[in-house]
């Protein structure tokens, strides 16, 4: 029993298929996680019905993915959930990286003001996770079925056939699309005989999640000491979390036992050693991990798609599992919806692959470099190491060298077959593929306003096509959106319902935008159709 937080037991339900045969679907999701339960409720928004399967009863055990970044809070704004993520949440944005007991250098994710969203917020996996399961009940469209394990598919031509075993029988269901989401040992994964291409880093760290009785005098902010005198040699990472908790990394080296380095009479003594025999804590949470930098080769597979951990594994500093899986979600909702919904061809499915796996490819190159960095493997790359740290107390040319964790951040999808590259000379802004930037607007907040559909954002006097199905949004040419966007009068975003940039101009004539729109939806443009 933890000492914050009582884990949800959900009910087994009898599902119909045990009395009434096969069941048709339009999207089974197996694995109701982080990442699972978020593809659900953004399809629910997008009027999707789903079946979720999850073999468990509950919610993730012990903190898991905890720091949120900007981005993936502005999807969960999109969402409904931005404000409570922000009201329970410790919200931070300085980093701080110590080399033995000196301060090394300290960085700030968000130096300016005007966002809705801050850099990063902390916050225990198992609040969010239940807070998505509400979510999801609440849409009516989310059949979530716990103690439901998929035991076997089968691909047809048109769906896919899901065996699902449950404590009173199996049965099977058949859906048009599935959506794996089931994590690190993937069932559906191993059903397709799927190989990881990666690597497995010979190094281990012990997460502890601490929950203090007394005060401790850390800030809201990360702290990173590489060779402290606590734990001299290693390297350990201090995260603030709700409810009086702390989260603590401890790297152990790879000759380490992970049941060994598990058991309380190891650990604490460990923690005392860093806080102090005068502050008395409970323990809550202990795991053991090891780095793992890999994926799939490709992530859609005819009418299954891999999400998450599913789909690509990273190590945890710099948060890029939880927030890439997120961001796996983000992409892939609107364009299964458009499909199912008869807007968009089949082939706007196979964007995902273009667009996530650049990004899964930039999370593993950048915690590539953050472990080669943590955890050298030659004694010629800790001298390094120990020089970059010594030198980045003084000279910022190394402080760019230092690597504890390059923090997550969104994806720019520059390779994209669905943007429209410029056609004029832009200085500022957004470009296409990226993700839009919030600024404060005179009613609010610019994403906010966006929401879940495509919108022409219009700048000035810029003209209104008045295309079907495209929201037209209209900002000045003055204030904090204007100057981030880069607009000049009769400028125009076309921005995606994920909230990336689709394309920009100059001046929006209809046809140009029409072609953007088409290519926005994987169609082929009326330019191209013509000249074919």
């Amino acid at each position: 029993m933890s000492a914050t937080w009582t884990s949800p037991r959900f009910p087994f339900r009898r599902p119909l298929e045990l009395d009434r045969g096969l069941s048709h679907h339009r999207v089974a999701i197996v694995g109701a996680g982080m990442v699972g339960l978020t593809v659900a409720l953004d399809l629910a928004r997008h009027g999707i019905a789903t079946v979720l399967l999850d073999e468990d009863d509950t919610v993730s055990i012990g903190s898991r993915a905890i720091c949120l970044a900007k981005r993936t809070l502005e999807i969960y704004d999109r969402l409904g959930l931005g404000q409570r993520l922000l009201d329970k949440g410790v919200t931070w944005q300085v980093g701080k990286v110590f080399h033995g007991t000196r301060l090394a250098y300290a960085f700030d994710l968000l130096p300016e003001t005007g966002h809705r969203m801050p850099a990063f917020i902390n916050l225990q996996q198992y609040y969010l996770e239940a807070w998505l399961v509400e979510a999801c009940a609440a849409t009516g469209l989310v059949d979530l079925r716990w103690r439901s394990r998929v035991a076997a598919l089968e691909r047809g031509e048109d769906h896919v056939r899901l065996t699902v075993e449950t404590p009173e029988g199996a049965y099977a269901l058949t859906a048009e699309w599935v959506l794996a989401c089931d994590g690190a040992r993937s069932t559906v994964r191993a059903a397709l005989g799927l190989p990881f291409v990666g690597q497995v880093f010979r190094d281990r760290f012990l997460i502890a999640d601490v929950v203090l009785k007394g005060e401790l005098s850390f800030p809201s902010e990360r702290w990173f000491w590489f060779d402290p005198p606590f734990h001299p040699g290693q390297s350990v990472l201090l995260h603030k979390q709700p409810d009086r908790m702390w989260r603590i990394d401890f790297q152990l080296g790879w000759q380490a036992d992970p049941e060994e380095e598990k058991r309380p009479e190891r650990v604490i003594p460990r923690i005392r050693a860093m806080l102090g025999e005068e502050i008395d804590f409970d323990l809550e949470w202990v795991s053991v991990y090891t780095f793992r930098c890999r994926r799939l080769e490709r992530f859609v597979h005819g009418r299954i798609v891999f999400l998450g951990d599913a789909a690509h594994q990273v190590s945890p500093f710099g948060a890029r599992g939880g927030n890439g899986g997120v961001q796996d979600a983000d992409n892939l909702a609107w364009k299964l919806a458009a499909v199912l919904r008869g807007e968009a061809p089949a082939a706007l499915i196979d964007s995902y692959d273009a667009e996530r796996i650049p990004a899964a490819d930039e999370n593993i190159l950048h915690s590539t470099r953050s472990t080669d960095f943590i955890t050298p493997k030659t004694e010629a790359a800790r001298a390094y190491r120990d020089a970059v740290l010594c030198l980045a107390r003084g000279h910022d040319f190394a402080r760019r060298m230092v690597n504890s964790g390059r923090l997550s951040g969104p994806h720019r999808y520059a390779a994209t077959p669905l943007s429209t590259l410029d056609r004029e000379a832009w200085t500022a802004g957004p470009p296409p593929g990226a993700a839009a930037v919030d600024a404060p607007i005179p009613d609010g907040w610019l994403l906010n306003r966006l929401g879940g559909r495509p919108v022409l954002l219009l700048f000035g006097a810029a003209p209104d096509p008045a295309l079907p199905g495209l929201a037209a949004l209209r900002l000045p040419v003055e204030g904090v959106a204007a100057e981030r966007y880069g607009a000049r009068d009769g400028a125009a975003y076309l921005i995606r319902p994920d909230q990336h940039v689709a394309a920009r101009f100059a001046a929006p004539a209809p046809e140009a935008l029409g072609e953007a729109l088409a290519r926005m939806w994987a169609q082929r443009p009326a330019a191209l159709r013509s000249a074919a």
